[in-house]
């Protein structure tokens, strides 16, 4: 969200960063090209819903991973649909999982742009979140 509270979706688990120029129009780019660049915070975004994820675990406890069990009206185009979504989901999170491991430090960044760096508890919550988020998405 921006500061005049729009919101700008992006397909990429790359950093994103964000600046002003000489005449206050912001800009955004996917490399640190601009010295008052700063890294824009990335929210995970899904067009489904809580009651979806709820389905997909009952689905996996039900079927004991047969997929076909659990999808029986599903024709070859939408299973396939599917996978693709499954797998993509599954590469994203795993992205994301990895981009943490190797980060020097985990950080939130505040509305101003300014960083608030996780303590050594905070972050492993965070890695442990993220680790479950990994697990769930690629059964």
């Amino acid at each position: 969200m921006d500061e005049n509270g729009k919101t700008h979706f992006v397909d990429s688990t790359s950093a994103i960063y964000t600046w002003l120029d000489e005449f206050g129009k912001r800009h955004y780019a996917d490399v640190l090209g601009h010295q008052d660049a700063v890294s824009v915070e990335l929210v995970w975004h899904s067009t489904g819903n809580i009651a979806d994820l709820q389905q997909g675990g009952d689905r996996e406890q039900k079927s004991g991973g047969n997929e076909t069990e659990a999808h029986p009206d599903e024709t070859p185009e939408e299973r396939f649909e599917r996978e693709q979504a499954e797998a993509y989901y599954c590469k994203r999170a795993q992205r994301i999982y990895d981009s943490y491991l190797n980060a020097p430090r985990l950080y939130q960044t505040e509305d101003d742009g300014s960083r608030v760096y996780l303590s050594a508890e905070e972050s492993g919550k965070v890695l442990l979140e993220t680790e479950q988020r990994v697990d769930e998405l690629c059964l």
